[in-house]
């Protein structure tokens, strides 16, 4: 066992302001002014609700007889769908359709850089029948030291690990990702995430695919932020725990709170009524998760990044996922590395103390970075994150 704290540079003066990931920023979930307008759509919904019994009670005291066209109440505007053909099969999909095409495009044009490696992608179906995209990354050398699985942290996609995993493949790992439900180039809509659960029950599916594919070799997890919470959970059902070898969390999100303690009452409540609602004061103005502006430029630019507002749902899902995992450190028994960054305020380094205090590893390490900020491998010290793996 073993803690290490990393002193890194501190400049803070050429950080741009933009957030991020986990970060769509569940801190700021429920503001005193989102908190008004919620307030404001949930009376004007419940009187809405109401008022057909209003009605039914008024005919009623006027000796009336009302039938109800149960067809004609139980219309609902539905967004726009596109029908799209896969193979052979049709199915219903978001009109973020075309962010799958991309993610498959950029694998493609990937022609494997110096020719140590190849990648390549396919399609995974969950047992719900949706269809998540996945990706590898292969070193061509046929003596392979091991496998990981990585999973992304919210709002983003694998693809943004591509340098961090051909820097696995140089160390002689083969390299997975997936694009959890609602991100990247898997279905759902766009950063929008009806149950962690699902994220949870999809990569233990992909896990033992993987597993499956590859026989006799040792595998491995690397999550970000809430792609380690996912990680985490996942490591508790104890038949998935035993298949793996280790796992490594980057700023995991075990500790994440709102605002104010409310709200973790009102977060049930709002996200069952208006579940797919956009928060506006969870946009780009809040917290800091990198100090390297370019690479900050890179992922606000790209469009298989999700940058729009937190939606209610998908904050209620990370609160409900720490607070899980919070109540159940002491169960994570599976080897593993935690890295945070002590500057960090979109998940708490607290927790990650918490979880490597706690849990019943008896394998288990923790360094904390002085001054970093939450996407430590887009931190201008990268190298020596990746090198700490």
């Amino acid at each position: 066992m073993a803690v290490e704290t990393m002193s890194m540079g501190t400049d803070h003066s050429s950080a741009l302001i933009l957030t991020s990931g986990a970060s769509g920023r569940v801190r700021a979930l429920f503001s005193m002014r989102e908190l008004k307008r919620l307030f404001t759509i949930i009376h004007s919904l419940i009187l809405f609700l109401l008022l057909p019994f209003r009605f039914v009670l008024w005919q009623g005291k006027m000796g009336a007889v009302v039938i109800r066209d149960e067809k004609q109440e139980s219309k609902v505007r539905a967004a726009p769908q596109i029908l799209v053909k896969k193979r052979n099969m049709i199915s219903v999909s978001p009109p973020s359709v075309p962010a799958a095409e991309l993610a498959i495009r950029r694998v493609l044009e990937d022609e494997g850089g110096d020719g140590s490696y190849v990648r390549d992608y396919s399609l995974f179906t969950t047992k719900r029948g949706d269809t998540l995209f996945t990706q590898s990354w292969s070193p061509l050398s046929l003596n392979h030291r091991g496998l990981v699985v990585l999973l992304h942290g919210l709002n983003e996609h694998s693809g943004r690990y591509n340098d961090f995993a051909k820097q696995l493949n140089a160390n002689g790992f083969k390299v997975y990702g997936i694009d959890w439900i609602g991100h990247g180039g898997s279905d759902g809509l766009h950063a929008y995430v009806p149950s962690l659960d699902y994220a949870v029950d999809d990569l233990k599916s992909f896990l033992d695919k993987v597993l499956t594919e590859n026989p006799g070799l040792p595998c491995f997890c690397i999550g970000h932020s809430t792609g380690g919470a996912i990680i985490l959970k996942a490591m508790l059902d104890p038949k998935i725990e035993s298949r793996v070898s280790g796992i490594a969390l980057t700023s995991p999100a075990v500790g994440v709170q709102p605002s104010h303690p409310i709200f973790t009452v009102l977060a049930p409540i709002v996200a069952f009524l208006l579940p797919r609602y956009q928060l506006s004061a969870a946009n780009k103005e809040g917290v800091q998760v990198s100090r390297d502006p370019q690479a900050l430029i890179t992922k606000y630019s790209d469009p298989l990044v999700f940058t729009g507002s937190i939606r209610v749902r998908t904050g209620y899902e990370i609160l409900r996922i720490a607070s899980h995992l919070q109540q159940n450190l002491n169960k994570v028994k599976v080897p593993f590395l935690v890295m945070h960054g002590t500057a960090d305020t979109v998940t708490d380094p607290n927790a990650s103390k918490r979880l490597y205090e706690e849990a019943s590893s008896s394998d288990k390490s923790m360094k904390l970075f002085e001054g970093l900020l939450h996407d430590l491998l887009f931190e201008p010290e990268r190298e020596v994150i990746a090198e700490s793996f």
